[in-house]
């Protein structure tokens, strides 16, 4: 029976950035840091990104794909500014009578107020458990499918606009970067075109997106692997397959069913040492032999003597 596979679209949230969710983060079911990315807020939240998905801070990008944007995601970020809102800076700039009311770079203009600069997204097919055993040639193919959910991700999302895109091949599970810019247009107040992260991706609008994804990617998924893979059961969550909230529970279960297992191993080793003794015990008393002055004792060394007890001591304790 083909194994089904799970799927996570994650948003960087706000959310991410308390305790208990980077407490959570370092034990996670995928065995990445897939739920543990955060809203970026400003510059430097976008530079951490930049080292984080990029590895620069280790220098190790043999196992990292960039598919979509360059080495430098802050410029790509930046870039996507220019290019989405040059044209409403200038009309808005031209209506302003006074200069200290005209925005020079919007890019600052957004870092210095409480708004997202971009949003990260993380996709992620199948988990810590389902890749573990697979070859680097098969995960590779994954480029593929997750270059189709770029393609897939501006069609569904047009208004998201990607600046970013990498692959991290070296954690347990292969999974995709995705930094853009939501966009918003027609907006009464300041400029006509501005950054809006929160009327972009509301909770209704994540739900469809989410389902939309992943349908495409078990699609792409088994039309590169040329399988008939199904996805697994979406679960309750906001914005993903996985829960934050519910790692919890997941790593305890399996803490409690290791420690059954262990318990388990050491029953069946008690066990095994039980039945090797009861052979030696019948083999003891298959070799007594009567006494000299009464045909109805028999004689049994100390060794033996000791042999039972211990034998009836692990009897006892099994």
């Amino acid at each position: 029976m083909e194994q089904e596979l799970a799927y996570s679209f994650h948003l960087g949230s706000d959310k991410n950035k308390s305790k208990l969710a980077k407490k959570v983060s370092k034990g996670n079911v995928s065995g990445t840091t897939s739920l543990s990315n955060n809203a970026i807020q400003n510059a430097n939240d976008l530079s951490r990104v930049n080292k984080h998905n990029l590895r620069d801070y280790d220098n190790q990008r043999e196992l990292i794909r960039t598919i979509y944007g360059t080495n430098d995601i802050v410029n790509d970020v930046k870039q996507v500014y220019l290019d989405e809102f040059k044209k409403a800076k200038l009309e808005y700039n031209s209506k302003q009578t006074r200069e200290d009311r005209k925005i020079e770079e919007y890019f600052k203009k957004v870092c210095d107020s409480q708004n997202d600069i971009a949003c990260e997204i993380i996709v992620e097919l199948g988990d810590m458990d389902f890749w573990n055993d697979k070859d680097q040639e098969y995960r590779l193919k994954m480029i593929d499918v997750y270059n189709e959910q770029i393609k897939d991700l501006i069609k569904i999302v047009p208004t998201f606009k990607i600046a970013n895109a990498t692959i991290h091949f070296d954690e347990t599970s292969p999974h995709l970067h995705i930094v853009g810019v939501p966009i918003i247009e027609n907006c009464k107040r300041g400029m006509k075109k501005q950054v809006g992260k929160s009327q972009v991706f509301t909770k209704n609008s994540l739900t469809e997106i989410q389902d939309k994804m992943r349908n495409a990617c078990i699609k792409s998924y088994n039309k590169f692997y040329e399988v008939d893979t199904k996805l697994k059961e979406k679960q309750k969550g906001r914005n993903q397959d996985i829960n934050v909230k519910d790692m919890g529970d997941y790593r305890k279960i399996k803490k409690q069913l290791e420690q059954k297992e262990q318990k388990l191993v050491k029953a069946n080793e008690q066990t095994q040492k039980v039945d090797n003794t009861s052979k030696d015990i019948n083999e003891i008393l298959d070799n007594l032999k009567p006494t000299k002055l009464n045909k109805n004792n028999m004689v049994i060394s100390n060794e033996n003597v000791q042999k039972l007890k211990n034998y009836t001591k692990d009897v006892r304790y099994h």
